[in-house]
C-alpha cells in the first residue's frame, strides 16, 4: 500500500462525503490540512450562516492524485502558524 493512500472502511463515517466513490476514497487527510488556508485552500467549500467553513462537498483531500499538491502547500500552513505565534507574543 502506498503512503499516498489509506482507507478506513471501518470508520462509521466512511466515506464522509456524499457522492464520493468508495473504491477510491482516500482517508489519509481525514482532517484536511488545507482548511486553515481559508478561502485560498483551493477546494469546493461554502460558509454556513454562522460563518463556519463547510467542506462537506469538497473531495480534494480524498483523491490520492492530490497528495503532492496538498504536501506542496505545507509551507503556507507553517507560515500561517508562525504568524499566529508571533502575533501572540506581542
Amino acid at each position: 500500500m502506498s503512503h499516498r493512500f489509506f482507507q478506513n472502511t471501518a470508520c462509521e463515517y466512511f466515506p464522509c462525503h456524499e457522492g464520493a466513490e468508495k473504491e477510491s476514497f482516500n482517508c489519509l487527510f481525514c482532517f484536511c490540512p488545507l482548511y486553515a488556508l481559508g478561502e485560498s485552500c483551493g477546494g469546493n467549500f461554502t460558509y454556513t450562516q454562522n460563518g463556519i467553513k463547510d467542506c462537506s462537498h469538497c473531495h480534494v483531500p480524498h483523491h490520492k492524485e492530490n497528495y503532492d499538491a496538498i504536501c506542496s502547500r505545507f509551507s503556507e500552513i507553517a507560515r500561517l502558524c508562525q504568524k499566529s505565534q508571533t502575533d501572540r507574543q506581542t
